[in-house]
């Protein structure tokens, strides 16, 4: 008789405590923050983002080289996603933020007074593969020989340039130097660049030096 009352009362709270159960509602499903920019890593120190009305890759394959050099050189490649815009970009209007802090391009009279690599830079980066570039968007643009921001200084060089123009499918690219803020293997930084007339004309690209 005992056994029979302990099995009725665990019963009773059984069907007590699946009715809670079944009275409580479910939990509404978590919203995840929309993903604004995203950045691949092509492999061998480039990296891309296709998310922007600006296209940007980014090469830090010679940076990761030479760590300790007070002026250190990334490479841009940039083009329209939208082929029937026209897109110009400052030279002052590119900036890194790395750690919370921006930093802008140095002008080419300050790089040329205190940096005496330009030529070694340019040669070595002639060398690199580049495969991780090639595989990207910037396959399907044509990159013209044009003046850049930092060309090197000798007989057949362009004159520097202070904007770059991107139209239809012809993309622009050029060295980008930075003075180091202190960079070292592992770090973060992002590339902003905008249009010069429009800032809704904006690009992004993360990279992580490897």
């Amino acid at each position: 008789m005992k056994t029979l009352r302990f099995v009725l009362i665990v019963l009773l709270f059984s069907a007590a405590a699946f009715a809670q159960i079944q009275e409580t509602p479910p939990p509404e499903p978590q919203t995840l923050p929309e993903q604004t920019a995203v950045t691949k890593d092509l492999g061998l120190g480039a990296f891309a983002n296709e998310n922007g009305p600006i296209l940007l890759v980014i090469d830090t394959a010679l940076v990761t080289r030479m760590l300790d050099n007070p002026y250190v050189m990334f490479y841009a490649y940039m083009a329209a996603k939208d082929l029937n815009q026209n897109i110009s970009v400052a030279a002052k209007d590119i900036v890194i933020v790395y750690k919370g802090q921006e930093f802008g391009l140095p002008s080419v009279k300050e790089l040329r007074a205190n940096y005496h690599g330009i030529m070694r830079d340019f040669n070595l980066y002639r060398q690199l593969g580049r495969e991780g570039v090639k595989f990207s968007w910037v396959r399907f643009y044509d990159f013209l020989h044009a003046p850049n921001f930092y060309p090197v200084l000798d007989l057949r060089s362009d004159l520097a340039t202070d904007e770059g123009h991107m139209y239809g499918i012809y993309g622009f690219r050029t060295p980008l130097y930075f003075k180091n803020p202190g960079l070292a293997k592992g770090d973060t930084l992002v590339f902003k660049v905008r249009d010069v007339k429009n800032p809704n004309l904006t690009g992004e690209c993360a990279v992580i030096l490897q």
